[in-house]
């Protein structure tokens, strides 16, 4: 509401399907397409290809989203012009929007007086409600199966495809559903990351990265573990991680409500530097929530402050020949009132 009254809007629609679930709790399928409309009176309305359980919305218009079971390409169209309808119907005139394919075409017959709102939404999304830390820690737990089924199986040998399908396997276990993303991040050996690959198969003194960001029910985890494929590290590879691993009690005691982002990065850099004399190639980390990437930005090309409430992960690692692989560990934080609480306690050993 305070975008709404700062902006002197009559009404925000949002069609990007993440921010209509965030406000509606309607989880739309994902061909399909929806809007949601606030108008500054507070009251809602949802328009939906299908009849929601559980959304919170005063008013729901729905329509066929699939003709004899084909799928309307047209579909952000037909959402749009039933916002519009509903909009002239309330008298609204200035229109916040999200960037989606429904507001596309809401903006495009409107033909003015509509307002890109999507810079307030992310800084609105960056504080995880209750509900949505229950989500985050069932995925999490996902990760946590994982990580164990790796550890069972991971031994030189084994393909990467077939690592990627166990683990597969066991986030659908624990989650007792269907994931609601592709099983995405890395599953790679001998290399800094990246997907698993064909033929390709671990061997002895390798360092498998997995970075793991299993969705369930649209939130996202992200954290990472690292293994020694044939479980005997070299004195360089336990010389790395060890230094990976001291960047954590940094985060841990810096991290809190209005501290810069920046200031954290650089403070990581310099105990890597100090530890190894090398700095992490890469940002130190960024939020999670709906998606694997949101506010706030550990990162330098950013200038970011936590938040209380928010959900972020910190990732340092390094990389290359000398350590036949990479090394990274990720965990995920949750700032909290004077502080952070880890939410990833998995073992960070690579044996």
């Amino acid at each position: 509401m305070n975008v709404l009254n700062d902006s002197h809007l009559d009404a925000v629609v949002l069609g990007l399907s993440h921010h209509v679930y965030w406000i509606s709790a309607y989880r739309q399928f994902w061909l399909s397409e929806a809007a949601f409309i606030l108008f500054a009176d507070g009251r809602s309305c949802l328009i939906a290809a299908s009849t929601p359980n559980d959304a919170a919305a005063d008013n729901l218009i729905t329509f066929e989203g699939n003709w004899l079971g084909t799928h309307r390409q047209e579909q952000p169209a037909v959402v749009a012009e039933k916002a519009i309808a509903v909009l002239k119907e309330h008298k609204a005139k200035r229109i916040g929007i999200d960037a989606s394919a429904v507001t596309s075409q809401l903006a495009i017959s409107l033909e003015g007086g509509c307002k890109p709102i999507d810079s307030e939404l992310w800084q609105l999304r960056r504080r995880k409600h209750p509900d949505e830390l229950v989500l985050m820690k069932q995925a999490i737990r996902c990760t946590e199966a994982m990580y164990r089924r790796a550890r069972e199986i991971i031994t030189p040998g084994i393909p990467e495809l077939k690592v990627f399908t166990e683990l597969n396997a066991a986030a659908v276990e624990t989650a007792g559903e269907p994931l609601t993303a592709l099983l995405g991040n890395d599953y790679a050996c001998g290399v800094g990351g990246g997907p698993a690959r064909k033929d390709r198969i671990a061997e002895a003194g390798q360092i498998y990265v997995l970075d793991l960001g299993p969705a369930y029910r649209g939130y996202f985890s992200d954290n990472c573990r690292a293994f020694s494929v044939d479980r005997k590290p070299t004195d360089e590879q336990q010389r790395t991680r060890n230094a990976i691993v001291g960047v954590f009690p940094i985060i841990e005691s810096m991290a809190k409500p209005g501290v810069r982002c920046r200031d954290i990065y650089s403070a990581a850099q310099q105990h890597m530097m100090q530890a190894i004399g090398k700095e992490i190639p890469h940002h130190l980390g960024h939020g999670v929530g709906l998606q694997p990437h949101e506010f706030p930005h550990l990162n330098p090309k950013w200038d970011d402050c936590l938040i209380e409430g928010e959900i972020f992960t910190a990732e340092p690692g390094l990389y290359g020949p000398q350590i036949n692989g990479g090394i990274r560990i990720e965990n995920q934080y949750r700032v909290t009132s004077d502080g952070v609480e880890n939410l990833v306690n998995f073992p960070t050993e690579l044996a």
